[in-house]
């Protein structure tokens, strides 16, 4: 019994990583999807690569990554921070925020949607594909 709970939770692991999660502008329309671990862009071309709370861009090189409720660039600068569903720059402006998957700007416009991603990974999202 314990080897077909411990196969089935890795199955369900491994659909998990295999289905495509979605990022859309306001109008809509696919900015890229996430396949595993890849970004690819609506063409299908891979532009990045998640790994955790860390992103980077096709190349490999760090793009940015959080750290509790910390966002940072590539070089380790503090970009901003979360708040609840609220995203700060790094002199405390509010930059927008996140809720039920849309993505809104700091007057309050909505500027896009994230489908199947954890919380982290769309405030990743907001700073590199939106901002």
């Amino acid at each position: 019994m314990k080897n077909k709970i411990l196969l089935l939770s890795a199955f369900l692991f491994s659909s998990f990583l295999l289905n495509a999660q979605t990022i859309y502008d306001a109008s809509g329309r696919t900015i890229a999807r996430v396949d595993g671990e890849y970004i690819r862009n609506s063409s299908g071309s891979t532009i990045g690569r998640l790994n955790g709370d860390n992103i980077y861009d096709a190349s490999g090189r760090s793009l940015g990554r959080t750290d509790g409720g910390r966002v940072y660039d590539g070089s380790g600068r503090s970009l901003g921070r979360i708040d609840g569903d609220n995203i700060y720059d790094a002199s405390g402006r509010s930059m927008g925020r996140i809720d039920n998957q849309r993505c809104y700007d700091a007057s309050g416009r909505t500027i896009g949607r994230v489908d199947g991603v954890r919380r982290r990974t769309a405030i990743l999202y907001f700073y590199y594909f939106f901002y």
